[in-house]
């Protein structure tokens, strides 16, 4: 029965995800990173964002009654000696049991501070964040104190809204999406080429790229 739920749960996140093309995810990471960027009490320090090597960014669905699931779809981008790379895709899931009701959505930016950072979303395997790369809280606000040396691989800033609290992306498992890069880049790419930038951003990424600034 339990897992009868727990296939329930996550049929349910891939309805609610099925309709985005790559490029939607593209726009939605835009957004969420200008959203970042406005907020004022909870901004990612400039200097975080200055110093970062890449950044991954998605959206995770998680809902759930006493049975519940999560699935998040997003693009990871690097910066390389011509500005920053096109992006990968990415996606998250998984299943779980408990006493709970309600659904949330959560946008996370995940802030790459070193290259072995980036190399391991360069794989184009599975990232499980807090075991191939270390990961803490990052620093909040536009006067946080942020000259000092990351103490994590990478940092991770997250924006709920639903009945859930306390989402963490810690023991989450991130993964390559390789159809979706044949898709977007109308070829087939690996992670890392894309993330070295020896293939280019298509137009698509534009806007994007923009929003990332320097």
């Amino acid at each position: 029965m339990k897992k009868i739920f727990a296939i329930l749960a996550i049929l349910s996140l891939s309805f609610i995800t099925a309709g985005a093309t790559e490029q939607d995810t593209v726009d939605r990471c835009a957004s969420i990173i200008r959203d970042f960027r406005q907020m004022r009490e909870r901004a990612i320090p400039r200097d975080v964002l200055r110093r970062s090597k890449g950044l991954a960014i998605l959206t995770v669905i998680k809902a759930g009654f006493i049975f519940s699931g999560k699935g998040g779809q997003g693009v990871v981008v690097a910066r390389t000696g011509h500005g920053w790379s096109g992006p990968s895709f990415i996606a998250t899931g998984g299943a779980g049991w408990g006493l709970q009701a309600g659904a949330q959505v959560t946008d996370f930016v995940i802030v790459l501070n070193n290259n072995d950072a980036v190399r391991a979303f360069s794989r184009g395997g599975n990232v499980t964040i807090g075991a191939d790369v270390s990961a803490a809280a990052g620093p909040v606000g536009r006067t946080a104190e942020a000259a000092v040396a990351p103490t994590a691989e990478v940092y991770t800033y997250s924006k709920s809204r639903g009945l859930f609290a306390g989402v963490s992306l810690e023991g989450a498992v991130i993964g390559t999406q390789r159809d979706s890069n044949f898709r977007y880049y109308g070829r087939p790419v690996r992670a890392d080429e894309i993330l070295k930038g020896w293939v280019a951003p298509p137009p698509g990424a534009a806007r994007l790229r923009r929003a990332l600034g320097h």
